[in-house]
C-alpha cells in the first residue's frame, strides 16, 4: 500500500551535485520522519539526513554543510541535495520512514551514486 520510488542517482565527478527525489504514494500520514540512508560496501549502513513533517532536519557529521533534506508536501516528495560530492559519498542511497519510537517500516528499492576522482 505504501511504495516509495527514488531517483536521481547516478556518476559524478568529485566536486559536483546530485538532486535525489524521493516519490511516497500510500498511507503516508503516520510518519514522524523521513531519511535517507545509504549503504556503501564494506560499510555499515548509514542515516545521512532525516526530516520531520514540520521541517526539522537532521544530518550525519559526514554530510553536514554539504548535503541539504527537504520535501514537498504538495508533491508527496522528498528530496537530497547533494553538493561538494566526495568518493566516499559512493554508496545505494535510499529513502525510508521512521516511525515516532524509531522504526524504519518502508523503505524504497535504492539508487546508485558514485562520484569518481
Amino acid at each position: 500500500q505504501v511504495q516509495l520510488v527514488e531517483s536521481g542517482g547516478g556518476l559524478v565527478q568529485a566536486g559536483e551535485s546530485l538532486r535525489l527525489s524521493c516519490a511516497a504514494s500510500g498511507s503516508i500520514y503516520s510518519f514522524y520522519r523521513m531519511g535517507w540512508s545509504r549503504q556503501a560496501p564494506g560499510k555499515q549502513r548509514e542515516l545521512v539526513a532525516a526530516i520531520t513533517r514540520g521541517g526539522s532536519t537532521y544530518y550525519a557529521d559526514s554530510v553536514k554543510g554539504r548535503f541539504t533534506i527537504s520535501s514537498d508536501n504538495t508533491k508527496n516528495t522528498v528530496y537530497l541535495q547533494m553538493n561538494s560530492l566526495k568518493p566516499d559519498d559512493t554508496a545505494v542511497y535510499y529513502c525510508h520512514s521512521i516511525t515516532l519510537s524509531g522504526r524504519s517500516d518502508y523503505w524504497g528499492q535504492g539508487t546508485q551514486v558514485t562520484v569518481s576522482s
